[in-house]
């Protein structure tokens, strides 16, 4: 599994014109995933994420997680994390799950999610055409990929 975590003041998806997920301080996750993730990937990124401490404290350390300033967060499927550009121009997507795979493993990674951070975590649709809207503060913008935890 792979994420990029942008910590912002404020994101929103919207489909079809219509508002799915929204929130204000928080983190927004764009998460996608290989067919050989496993729930122990899923477990070790959503710790990181309620744990991660990149939000600042008094002192302007970051020092805080999204669980320490009572933030949100927005979960988005990006199976694009796993374009390959070796060759040529036009990118490769056989490293990312099929829906068949990935739908399962995005649902249970927000169920994770949600169970970390003891509130509900919001969502885009999977495979839907999204617009994602963020004002990303700092910018602080990290990458974490499960296969590169040992």
């Amino acid at each position: 599994m792979r994420i990029v975590i942008q910590r912002v003041t404020q994101a929103s998806v919207t489909i079809n014109q219509v508002v799915k997920g929204e929130i204000g301080l928080g983190l927004l996750l764009l998460a996608g995933f290989t067919s050989d993730d496993t729930e122990e990937d899923l477990k070790w990124i959503a710790g990181k994420v309620a744990q991660l401490r990149i939000f600042s404290d008094e002192q302007d350390k970051m020092n805080l997680s999204v669980q320490d300033v009572q933030g949100d967060i927005l979960v988005i499927s990006q199976f694009t994390l796993y374009a390959n550009t070796k060759k040529g121009n036009r990118p490769s997507y056989i490293h990312a799950a099929p829906p068949a795979i990935a739908i399962p493993l995005y649902e249970q990674f927000i169920s994770l999610l949600e169970s970390a951070l003891g509130k509900k975590v919001q969502t885009g649709e999977f495979g839907a055409d999204m617009k994602v809207a963020l004002l990303n503060d700092g910018p602080v913008t990290i990458v974490i990929d499960s296969k590169n935890r040992e």
